[in-house]
């Protein structure tokens, strides 16, 4: 049986570092608020000039290193986006040209916002499976600032940019255990962006808007939920869990899985107070962060869940 293994970890955060301070200089808020309610104390926003791409090849670049994979080895590259460099092509095939992959492997974007990386990792798994691919790069990435409103507290304080990549190997050796994607577009009101491009106009508004009490209740539920289904159906029981790396978006919605869960917080990847909600890139972040670090080490299971707007939520069992 052929398995996806994760070779390799990597991730990228761009230079300017933006704390609860500074935004309350811009906006009405403060460390204190923003802190209590979604345990954000940083997050980081790209340069004018940094692309979704340019933070998704570099942490490519770091995941081939810790991988030992050369570029041109990779038959496939799934970009987990909701801000895409343009409209098209996918960021997947601008990444594929920076990287200066030229075996002409499948390049595409997976759209899924919060839960990308989940549903990319779900699909790399299935090539790798069914022997369509031997080596995967799949990455999250956004630059979620451009799409942020600047002026409204509740969601500003919310979001940063970065990217994290994971190279994926066919391996007889345990990898990816059990994946679940899930996804209700009648809760689409609570989280959107609701704009689009028409006629050379942008019609409706291009940025975020979301009904934070709403959100915070669904994903709350739909987490614990999709987290006990893909254990159980791996046959595993929440105590063989190691690690759970989610989705960074909020502390209390992390700490409400993990209780679920029966995990304590010391079993969990906790990157939000440092990163903000990047959104795709959230979940490779923390992995990357989690195993640069030390916590995460070779055959320990790890759990992977997020949720984004659509609703589109899934979870991923792995041993790393």
């Amino acid at each position: 049986m052929q398995y996806a293994k994760i070779l390799g970890t990597g991730s990228y955060l761009p230079a300017n570092r933006v704390s609860n301070d500074d935004l309350a200089k811009k906006v009405d808020t403060s460390d204190e608020w923003i802190t209590t309610r979604t345990g954000i104390k940083f997050r980081h926003i790209a340069d004018e000039a940094e692309k979704t791409s340019d933070l998704a090849a570099e942490a490519s670049r770091r995941a081939l290193v810790a991988a030992g994979v050369a570029a041109d080895e990779i038959d496939l590259i799934i970009v987990a986006t909701a801000t895409p460099d343009m409209q098209f092509p996918s960021t997947a095939t601008i990444v594929q040209q920076k990287l200066g992959i030229e075996n002409g492997c499948p390049a595409f974007d997976v759209q899924a916002v919060c839960a990308g990386f989940m549903y990319a990792l779900s699909t790399a798994n299935a090539y790798i499976k069914s022997g369509m691919a031997k080596k995967a790069l799949v990455i999250g990435a956004e630059t979620f600032s451009r799409i942020v409103d600047w002026n409204d507290r509740t969601t500003c304080v919310l979001f940063g940019d970065g990217a994290g990549a994971v190279v994926l190997g066919a391996s007889d050796e345990a990898g990816i255990i059990h994946s679940k994607l899930k996804a209700d577009g009648n809760y689409l009101d609570l989280l959107n962006v609701p704009g689009q491009i028409a006629n050379g106009q942008v019609c409706g508004s291009p940025y975020v808007k979301m009904d934070g009490p709403g959100v915070f209740k669904f994903a709350v539920k739909m987490l614990a939920k999709i987290a006990d289904e893909v254990i159980s159906e791996a046959g595993y029981t929440p105590d063989e869990i190691d690690w759970l790396v989610p989705h960074q978006a909020n502390k209390r919605i992390i700490d409400s899985t993990a209780k679920h869960l029966g995990l304590d917080m010391e079993k969990v990847i906790l990157t939000v107070q440092e990163h903000g909600n990047t959104s795709a890139a959230s979940i490779p972040l923390a992995l990357d962060v989690g195993i640069q670090n030390g916590q995460i080490k070779r055959g320990q299971n790890l759990l992977l869940e997020g949720i984004g707007g659509g609703f589109a939520w899934g979870a991923v069992l792995v041993k790393y």
